[in-house]
Protein backbone atom coordinates (compact mmCIF):
# COMPACT_ATOMS: atom_id res chain seq x y z
CA UNK A 1 0.00 0.00 0.00
CA UNK A 2 1.37 3.42 -0.97
CA UNK A 3 1.96 5.81 1.91
CA UNK A 4 0.84 9.43 1.84
CA UNK A 5 3.60 12.05 1.60
CA UNK A 6 3.26 15.56 3.00
CA UNK A 7 5.38 18.71 3.09
CA UNK A 8 6.50 19.83 6.55
CA UNK A 9 9.44 22.16 5.82
CA UNK A 10 10.70 24.66 3.25
CA UNK A 11 14.02 26.46 2.83
CA UNK A 12 15.23 28.92 0.21
CA UNK A 13 18.24 31.06 -0.67
CA UNK A 14 17.44 33.04 -3.82
CA UNK A 15 18.17 36.28 -5.69
CA UNK A 16 14.97 37.74 -4.21
CA UNK A 17 15.32 36.53 -0.63
CA UNK A 18 17.63 34.54 1.61
CA UNK A 19 14.77 32.75 3.37
CA UNK A 20 11.34 31.43 2.43
CA UNK A 21 9.35 34.28 3.96
CA UNK A 22 11.24 36.98 2.04
CA UNK A 23 11.31 34.93 -1.16
CA UNK A 24 7.54 34.38 -1.13
CA UNK A 25 6.75 38.00 -0.25
CA UNK A 26 8.89 39.26 -3.13
CA UNK A 27 7.42 36.76 -5.60
CA UNK A 28 3.94 38.05 -4.87
CA UNK A 29 5.12 41.66 -5.17
CA UNK A 30 6.74 41.01 -8.55
CA UNK A 31 10.23 41.95 -7.38
CA UNK A 32 12.95 41.40 -9.98
CA UNK A 33 16.16 39.89 -8.59
CA UNK A 34 18.22 40.39 -11.73
CA UNK A 35 20.94 43.04 -11.90
CA UNK A 36 24.33 43.74 -13.43
CA UNK A 37 26.97 41.27 -12.26
CA UNK A 38 28.79 42.70 -9.24
CA UNK A 39 30.89 39.79 -7.94
CA UNK A 40 33.45 39.88 -10.75
CA UNK A 41 34.33 42.10 -13.75
CA UNK A 42 32.07 41.41 -16.72
CA UNK A 43 33.38 43.97 -19.23
CA UNK A 44 34.57 41.32 -21.71
CA UNK A 45 31.65 38.93 -21.21
CA UNK A 46 28.79 38.73 -23.75
CA UNK A 47 26.21 38.70 -20.95
CA UNK A 48 26.51 41.16 -18.08
CA UNK A 49 23.38 40.44 -16.01
CA UNK A 50 22.62 37.66 -13.53
CA UNK A 51 20.57 36.74 -10.50
CA UNK A 52 23.14 37.08 -7.73
CA UNK A 53 22.31 36.65 -4.05
CA UNK A 54 21.78 39.95 -2.25
CA UNK A 55 23.10 40.92 1.22
CA UNK A 56 24.37 37.37 1.52
CA UNK A 57 26.31 36.65 4.72
CA UNK A 58 26.19 32.93 5.56
CA UNK A 59 27.53 33.51 9.07
CA UNK A 60 24.85 36.09 9.83
CA UNK A 61 22.33 33.60 8.39
CA UNK A 62 23.40 30.95 10.91
CA UNK A 63 26.48 29.03 9.71
CA UNK A 64 29.77 28.98 11.61
CA UNK A 65 32.73 30.60 9.87
CA UNK A 66 35.04 27.54 9.90
CA UNK A 67 32.38 25.49 8.10
CA UNK A 68 31.83 28.21 5.50
CA UNK A 69 35.56 28.46 4.80
CA UNK A 70 35.85 24.73 4.17
CA UNK A 71 33.06 24.53 1.57
CA UNK A 72 32.35 25.54 -2.00
CA UNK A 73 29.63 28.17 -2.33
CA UNK A 74 27.09 25.63 -3.64
CA UNK A 75 27.43 23.61 -0.42
CA UNK A 76 27.11 26.69 1.79
CA UNK A 77 23.85 27.81 0.21
CA UNK A 78 22.52 24.22 0.11
CA UNK A 79 23.19 23.89 3.84
CA UNK A 80 21.36 27.13 4.61
CA UNK A 81 18.29 26.07 2.61
CA UNK A 82 18.22 22.56 4.06
CA UNK A 83 18.60 23.70 7.65
CA UNK A 84 15.90 26.37 7.30
CA UNK A 85 13.59 23.61 6.04
CA UNK A 86 14.54 21.23 8.84
CA UNK A 87 14.05 23.92 11.50
CA UNK A 88 10.58 24.52 10.14
CA UNK A 89 9.72 20.84 10.55
CA UNK A 90 10.85 20.48 14.16
CA UNK A 91 12.47 17.18 13.22
CA UNK A 92 15.54 16.13 15.18
CA UNK A 93 17.67 13.06 14.65
CA UNK A 94 19.44 12.50 17.96
CA UNK A 95 22.94 11.04 18.05
CA UNK A 96 23.72 8.20 20.40
CA UNK A 97 23.51 9.46 23.96
CA UNK A 98 21.53 12.59 23.01
CA UNK A 99 17.93 13.23 24.00
CA UNK A 100 15.07 14.90 22.22
CA UNK A 101 15.09 13.00 18.95
CA UNK A 102 11.78 12.47 17.17
CA UNK A 103 12.92 10.49 14.12
CA UNK A 104 15.03 7.39 13.69
CA UNK A 105 18.37 8.54 12.14
CA UNK A 106 18.15 5.70 9.62
CA UNK A 107 14.71 6.95 8.52
CA UNK A 108 15.84 10.52 7.78
CA UNK A 109 17.35 11.06 4.32
CA UNK A 110 18.91 13.79 2.18
CA UNK A 111 18.37 14.10 -1.59
CA UNK A 112 20.26 17.29 -2.51
CA UNK A 113 21.22 17.64 -6.17
CA UNK A 114 23.30 20.04 -8.24
CA UNK A 115 23.65 20.47 -11.95
CA UNK A 116 27.32 21.49 -11.77
CA UNK A 117 28.58 21.03 -8.20
CA UNK A 118 31.63 22.94 -6.98
CA UNK A 119 32.17 25.17 -9.99
CA UNK A 120 34.24 27.68 -7.99
CA UNK A 121 36.62 24.91 -6.90
CA UNK A 122 36.91 23.42 -10.38
CA UNK A 123 37.92 26.77 -11.80
CA UNK A 124 40.20 27.98 -8.99
CA UNK A 125 42.17 24.75 -8.64
CA UNK A 126 42.58 24.44 -12.42
CA UNK A 127 44.08 27.93 -12.46
CA UNK A 128 46.52 26.88 -9.72
CA UNK A 129 47.51 23.74 -11.60
CA UNK A 130 48.33 25.60 -14.82
CA UNK A 131 49.96 28.66 -13.25
CA UNK A 132 51.95 27.41 -10.24
CA UNK A 133 51.91 23.63 -10.57
CA UNK A 134 50.38 20.48 -9.12
CA UNK A 135 51.86 20.89 -5.65
CA UNK A 136 49.59 23.90 -5.03
CA UNK A 137 46.33 22.10 -5.78
CA UNK A 138 44.37 21.97 -2.52
CA UNK A 139 44.08 18.56 -0.85
CA UNK A 140 40.43 19.45 -0.14
CA UNK A 141 39.67 20.04 -3.83
CA UNK A 142 37.73 16.82 -4.38
CA UNK A 143 35.72 17.02 -1.16
CA UNK A 144 34.71 20.59 -2.01
CA UNK A 145 33.95 20.01 -5.69
CA UNK A 146 32.01 16.76 -6.05
CA UNK A 147 28.29 17.26 -6.60
CA UNK A 148 27.23 14.90 -3.79
CA UNK A 149 29.17 16.74 -1.08
CA UNK A 150 26.37 19.19 -0.27
CA UNK A 151 24.08 16.28 0.58
CA UNK A 152 26.88 14.58 2.47
CA UNK A 153 27.54 17.64 4.62
CA UNK A 154 23.85 18.20 5.31
CA UNK A 155 23.58 14.59 6.47
CA UNK A 156 26.65 14.91 8.70
CA UNK A 157 25.38 18.10 10.33
CA UNK A 158 21.90 16.69 10.96
CA UNK A 159 22.65 13.03 11.72
CA UNK A 160 20.64 11.91 8.71
CA UNK A 161 21.77 8.29 8.32
CA UNK A 162 19.01 7.20 5.94
CA UNK A 163 18.97 7.22 2.12
CA UNK A 164 21.20 9.87 0.57
CA UNK A 165 20.97 10.49 -3.16
CA UNK A 166 22.46 13.16 -5.43
CA UNK A 167 20.60 13.76 -8.68
CA UNK A 168 22.44 15.44 -11.57
CA UNK A 169 19.94 16.18 -14.35
CA UNK A 170 20.83 19.70 -15.47
CA UNK A 171 17.89 22.06 -14.95
CA UNK A 172 15.55 19.22 -13.95
CA UNK A 173 17.87 18.22 -11.09
CA UNK A 174 15.98 19.35 -8.02
CA UNK A 175 12.55 18.45 -9.40
CA UNK A 176 13.86 14.92 -9.87
CA UNK A 177 15.40 15.05 -6.37
CA UNK A 178 12.02 15.89 -4.85
CA UNK A 179 10.25 13.33 -7.04
CA UNK A 180 12.63 10.52 -6.09
CA UNK A 181 12.34 11.45 -2.41
CA UNK A 182 8.55 11.27 -2.79
CA UNK A 183 8.81 7.74 -4.15
CA UNK A 184 11.24 6.65 -1.42
CA UNK A 185 8.82 7.74 1.31
CA UNK A 186 5.73 6.54 -0.56
CA UNK A 187 7.20 3.03 -0.78
CA UNK A 188 8.43 2.92 2.80
CA UNK A 189 12.19 3.50 2.54
CA UNK A 190 12.24 6.61 4.75
CA UNK A 191 10.01 8.61 7.09
CA UNK A 192 11.35 12.02 6.03
CA UNK A 193 13.75 13.35 3.41
CA UNK A 194 15.09 16.86 2.86
CA UNK A 195 15.18 17.20 -0.91
CA UNK A 196 16.12 19.91 -3.38
CA UNK A 197 19.04 21.42 -5.20
CA UNK A 198 21.78 24.00 -5.09
CA UNK A 199 23.73 25.89 -7.73
CA UNK A 200 26.56 28.45 -7.66
CA UNK A 201 27.47 28.85 -11.35
CA UNK A 202 28.22 32.57 -11.43
CA UNK A 203 31.89 32.64 -12.34
CA UNK A 204 33.35 34.13 -15.53
CA UNK A 205 33.85 30.68 -17.07
CA UNK A 206 30.20 29.73 -16.48
CA UNK A 207 28.80 32.97 -17.87
CA UNK A 208 31.11 32.88 -20.89
CA UNK A 209 30.26 29.26 -21.70
CA UNK A 210 26.48 29.67 -21.53
CA UNK A 211 26.64 32.99 -23.37
CA UNK A 212 28.81 31.58 -26.16
CA UNK A 213 26.33 28.73 -26.51
CA UNK A 214 23.78 31.50 -27.22
CA UNK A 215 21.63 30.44 -24.28
CA UNK A 216 21.91 33.63 -22.19
CA UNK A 217 20.14 36.94 -22.56
CA UNK A 218 22.46 39.76 -23.60
CA UNK A 219 20.04 42.42 -22.43
CA UNK A 220 21.43 45.75 -21.28
CA UNK A 221 18.46 46.44 -18.99
CA UNK A 222 18.42 44.00 -16.03
CA UNK A 223 14.73 44.68 -15.45
CA UNK A 224 13.91 43.57 -18.97
CA UNK A 225 16.21 40.58 -19.37
CA UNK A 226 14.35 37.47 -18.18
CA UNK A 227 11.20 37.45 -20.34
CA UNK A 228 9.37 34.10 -20.29
CA UNK A 229 6.57 33.77 -22.86
CA UNK A 230 7.31 37.28 -24.13
CA UNK A 231 7.77 37.85 -27.86
CA UNK A 232 10.83 39.95 -26.98
CA UNK A 233 12.61 37.15 -25.09
CA UNK A 234 16.22 36.50 -26.05
CA UNK A 235 17.63 33.89 -23.70
CA UNK A 236 17.64 33.00 -20.02
CA UNK A 237 19.39 34.82 -17.17
CA UNK A 238 21.69 32.65 -15.05
CA UNK A 239 21.29 32.79 -11.28
CA UNK A 240 22.56 31.20 -8.08
CA UNK A 241 20.76 29.83 -5.05
CA UNK A 242 19.28 26.78 -3.37
CA UNK A 243 15.94 25.34 -2.35
CA UNK A 244 14.91 22.53 -0.03
CA UNK A 245 11.63 20.79 0.72
CA UNK A 246 11.16 18.36 3.61
CA UNK A 247 8.84 15.53 2.64
CA UNK A 248 7.46 13.34 5.42
CA UNK A 249 5.26 10.29 5.66
CA UNK A 250 1.79 11.51 6.64
CA UNK A 251 1.20 9.30 9.69
CA UNK A 252 4.68 10.11 11.03
CA UNK A 253 4.03 13.82 10.64
CA UNK A 254 0.54 13.60 12.18
CA UNK A 255 1.76 11.58 15.15
CA UNK A 256 4.26 14.24 16.17
CA UNK A 257 1.87 17.14 15.55
CA UNK A 258 3.78 18.60 12.62
CA UNK A 259 2.58 21.68 10.74
CA UNK A 260 1.62 20.23 7.35
CA UNK A 261 1.96 22.66 4.44
CA UNK A 262 0.54 20.47 1.69
CA UNK A 263 0.54 16.97 0.25
CA UNK A 264 2.75 15.76 -2.58
CA UNK A 265 0.57 13.67 -4.86
CA UNK A 266 2.34 13.10 -8.17
CA UNK A 267 5.61 12.76 -10.07
CA UNK A 268 6.42 12.07 -13.70
CA UNK A 269 9.61 12.12 -15.68
CA UNK A 270 10.70 11.28 -19.21
CA UNK A 271 13.52 11.99 -21.65
CA UNK A 272 13.23 13.68 -25.02
CA UNK A 273 15.96 11.44 -26.49
CA UNK A 274 16.21 14.18 -29.08
CA UNK A 275 19.07 16.70 -28.61
CA UNK A 276 21.67 17.64 -26.00
CA UNK A 277 20.38 21.19 -25.59
CA UNK A 278 17.21 21.82 -27.63
CA UNK A 279 13.84 20.56 -26.37
CA UNK A 280 11.74 18.28 -28.53
CA UNK A 281 9.79 20.92 -30.51
CA UNK A 282 6.63 18.81 -30.63
CA UNK A 283 6.29 18.97 -26.85
CA UNK A 284 5.17 15.32 -26.80
CA UNK A 285 7.89 13.89 -24.55
CA UNK A 286 7.52 16.77 -22.10
CA UNK A 287 3.74 16.27 -22.16
CA UNK A 288 4.14 12.62 -21.18
CA UNK A 289 5.94 13.59 -17.96
CA UNK A 290 3.06 15.95 -17.16
CA UNK A 291 0.48 13.25 -17.96
CA UNK A 292 2.21 10.78 -15.64
CA UNK A 293 2.25 13.35 -12.85
CA UNK A 294 -1.39 14.37 -13.29
CA UNK A 295 -2.54 10.75 -13.44
CA UNK A 296 -0.86 9.94 -10.13
CA UNK A 297 -2.32 13.15 -8.67
CA UNK A 298 -5.85 12.02 -9.72
CA UNK A 299 -6.35 15.20 -11.74
CA UNK A 300 -9.81 15.85 -13.16
CA UNK A 301 -11.26 18.74 -15.14
CA UNK A 302 -12.95 19.90 -11.94
CA UNK A 303 -9.55 20.76 -10.44
CA UNK A 304 -8.44 24.39 -10.35
CA UNK A 305 -4.93 23.88 -11.65
CA UNK A 306 -1.81 25.98 -11.19
CA UNK A 307 1.31 25.33 -13.26
CA UNK A 308 4.71 26.73 -12.36
CA UNK A 309 6.23 26.49 -15.83
CA UNK A 310 9.88 25.88 -16.62
CA UNK A 311 9.50 29.15 -18.56
CA UNK A 312 13.12 30.05 -19.29
CA UNK A 313 12.54 32.83 -21.79
CA UNK A 314 14.47 31.13 -24.58
CA UNK A 315 13.25 31.02 -28.16
CA UNK A 316 12.89 27.23 -28.16
CA UNK A 317 11.61 26.46 -24.65
CA UNK A 318 8.52 28.60 -24.34
CA UNK A 319 6.60 27.52 -27.47
CA UNK A 320 7.43 23.82 -27.01
CA UNK A 321 6.46 23.96 -23.34
CA UNK A 322 3.18 25.65 -24.27
CA UNK A 323 2.53 22.83 -26.74
CA UNK A 324 3.27 20.27 -24.01
CA UNK A 325 0.63 21.81 -21.74
CA UNK A 326 -1.95 21.62 -24.54
CA UNK A 327 -1.04 18.01 -25.35
CA UNK A 328 -1.21 16.92 -21.71
CA UNK A 329 -4.35 18.86 -20.75
CA UNK A 330 -6.33 19.37 -23.95
CA UNK A 331 -8.82 22.21 -23.61
CA UNK A 332 -8.12 22.32 -19.84
CA UNK A 333 -4.82 24.02 -20.67
CA UNK A 334 -6.72 27.23 -21.40
CA UNK A 335 -8.16 27.42 -17.90
CA UNK A 336 -4.93 26.55 -16.05
CA UNK A 337 -3.29 29.34 -14.03
CA UNK A 338 0.30 29.30 -15.28
CA UNK A 339 3.33 31.42 -14.39
CA UNK A 340 7.10 31.55 -14.67
CA UNK A 341 8.81 32.69 -11.49
CA UNK A 342 12.06 32.81 -13.51
CA UNK A 343 10.85 36.20 -14.69
CA UNK A 344 11.85 37.36 -11.18
CA UNK A 345 14.56 34.95 -10.04
CA UNK A 346 16.28 34.14 -13.30
CA UNK A 347 17.32 30.53 -13.89
CA UNK A 348 18.98 28.72 -10.96
CA UNK A 349 19.80 25.68 -13.14
CA UNK A 350 19.90 22.64 -10.82
CA UNK A 351 18.25 24.60 -8.00
CA UNK A 352 15.43 26.02 -10.14
CA UNK A 353 13.02 23.14 -9.60
CA UNK A 354 13.34 23.32 -5.82
CA UNK A 355 12.61 27.03 -5.45
CA UNK A 356 9.77 26.64 -7.96
CA UNK A 357 8.35 23.71 -6.00
CA UNK A 358 8.31 25.96 -2.93
CA UNK A 359 6.43 28.62 -4.90
CA UNK A 360 3.95 25.99 -6.11
CA UNK A 361 3.34 24.61 -2.61
CA UNK A 362 2.73 28.10 -1.21
CA UNK A 363 0.55 29.14 -4.16
CA UNK A 364 -1.78 26.19 -3.51
CA UNK A 365 -1.70 26.68 0.25
CA UNK A 366 -2.34 30.43 0.14
CA UNK A 367 -4.60 30.51 -2.91
CA UNK A 368 -2.55 33.02 -4.88
CA UNK A 369 -0.51 32.69 -8.08
CA UNK A 370 2.65 34.82 -8.36
CA UNK A 371 2.92 36.77 -11.61
CA UNK A 372 5.04 36.41 -14.69
CA UNK A 373 6.49 39.92 -14.66
CA UNK A 374 7.36 42.02 -17.72
CA UNK A 375 4.89 40.06 -19.85
CA UNK A 376 3.99 43.10 -21.94
CA UNK A 377 4.26 41.53 -25.41
CA UNK A 378 2.89 37.96 -25.28
CA UNK A 379 4.18 35.61 -27.95
CA UNK A 380 1.20 34.55 -30.11
CA UNK A 381 2.49 30.95 -29.92
CA UNK A 382 2.24 31.15 -26.12
CA UNK A 383 -1.47 31.83 -25.86
CA UNK A 384 -2.33 30.40 -22.43
CA UNK A 385 -2.96 32.28 -19.16
CA UNK A 386 0.56 33.06 -17.89
CA UNK A 387 -0.63 35.39 -15.07
CA UNK A 388 0.87 38.55 -16.58
CA UNK A 389 2.48 41.16 -14.34
CA UNK A 390 0.25 40.94 -11.24
CA UNK A 391 -0.37 38.12 -8.74
CA UNK A 392 -3.85 36.60 -8.89
CA UNK A 393 -5.96 35.21 -6.06
CA UNK A 394 -7.39 31.82 -7.04
CA UNK A 395 -8.85 29.01 -4.92
CA UNK A 396 -6.45 26.39 -6.27
CA UNK A 397 -6.90 22.67 -5.69
CA UNK A 398 -3.76 21.34 -7.41
CA UNK A 399 -0.38 22.74 -8.36
CA UNK A 400 2.31 21.26 -10.57
CA UNK A 401 5.88 22.39 -11.14
CA UNK A 402 7.51 21.63 -14.48
CA UNK A 403 11.25 21.35 -15.19
CA UNK A 404 13.23 20.58 -18.33
CA UNK A 405 17.00 20.10 -18.63
CA UNK A 406 19.84 19.79 -21.12
CA UNK A 407 20.06 16.19 -22.27
CA UNK A 408 16.29 16.08 -22.68
CA UNK A 409 15.41 15.55 -19.00
CA UNK A 410 11.74 16.31 -18.21
CA UNK A 411 10.24 16.23 -14.71
CA UNK A 412 6.94 17.27 -13.17
CA UNK A 413 5.76 17.17 -9.54
CA UNK A 414 2.31 17.83 -8.02
CA UNK A 415 0.96 19.16 -4.72
CA UNK A 416 -2.51 19.46 -3.17
CA UNK A 417 -3.96 21.22 -0.15
CA UNK A 418 -4.50 19.04 2.90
Amino acid sequence: MNKRVVVTGLGAVTPIGNNVETYWKNLLAGVCGIDFIKSFPSDDLPSKVAGELKDFDPVALGLDLPYVRKQDRFTVIATLAAEEALRMTGLKSAKEGEEGGNIDPFRLGVYMGSGVGGFFQQYNESVKLYTVGAKMVAPTFITKMIANIAGGNIAIRNNACGPNLTVVAACATSTNSIGEAFRAIRHGYADAIVAGGSEAPLIPLGVAAFANARALSRATDPNYASLPFNANRAGFVMSEGAGAVVLEEYEHAKARGANILGEMVGYGHTCDAYHVAAPNPTGETQAEAIRQCLKEANYTSDDVLHINAHGTGTALNDPSETRSFKLALGDDAYKAHINSTKSMTGHLLGAAGAIEAIATILAVKEGIVPPTIHLDAPDPECDLDYTPNVAKKVDLTLGISNSLGFGGHNACIAFRKI
